[in-house]
């Protein structure tokens, strides 16, 4: 099974994800994964890429759409992936297909986490994370035993710079803007998740939309 998995800022995205690798033993895939490892092996696609982040642009389509199918070729998807974060906008949804229409490689499923702005804000300004580990905590719905540490390495926790109702905004209204498109183009594959809930229950929804009950 082939998933995408969509979300804003603070959905709940990366705490979902988790649990969907460990359930189905899909691959997790990101886009920050992606080009970590083609820019380490540097691979033709790796190099080129390099040159845009090293002037601190973004890489195009034309060289991400190709990067994100050639690392995927090269991996163990014998029970499918999880792509997180990509495709990011319309033509990137429509590169990929096109690079791999009528292979094992098509996207099965997209989910989409959906979450009111107010319940948004409550989740990203309480937001910690972990400098050791990179576990998640939150100072109301998942406090750390000591506050400050982390319960599992004993790391400092940290609040990221972009976690302000005032980023929030800004980083909701440009993933809005792009996602819309992403969400029309794939509708007959799309399941809305009510992320205004209980992280089992929102479990609950996706286990059934995946048919994993």
């Amino acid at each position: 099974m082939n998933i995408l998995i969509m979300g804003g800022p603070g959905a709940g995205k990366g705490t979902m994800s988790k649990k969907i690798v460990e359930k189905f033993g899909v691959l997790h895939i990101s886009t920050g994964d992606i080009f970590r490892s083609e820019v380490g092996k540097q691979t033709p696609l790796g190099v080129e890429a390099k040159k845009y982040m090293d002037q601190g642009k973004l890489v195009p389509d034309e060289v991400t759409n190709p990067m994100v199918k050639s690392f995927i070729e090269k991996q163990d998807i014998k029970n499918g992936y999880l792509l997180d974060g990509y495709p990011r906008t319309l033509a990137q949804a429509q590169a990929f297909d096109s690079l791999v229409n009528g292979s094992d490689l098509e996207i099965d499923k997209v989910l989409t986490l959906e979450i009111p702005f107010e319940k948004l804000a409550q989740r990203i300004t309480g937001r910690r994370l972990c400098t050791g580990c990179d576990a998640i905590y939150h100072t109301e719905y998942h406090p750390p035993k000591v506050e400050g540490v982390c319960d599992i390495c004993g790391s400092d926790l940290y609040q990221r710079k972009d976690d302000t109702i005032e980023s929030l905004s800004v980083r909701l209204e440009e993933y809005s803007k792009n996602a819309k498109p992403i969400l029309e183009y794939y509708a007959e594959k799309v399941t809305a998740i009510n992320a205004d809930q209980s992280a089992d229950e929102v479990w609950n929804e996706i286990l059934s939309a995946l048919g994993g009950n």
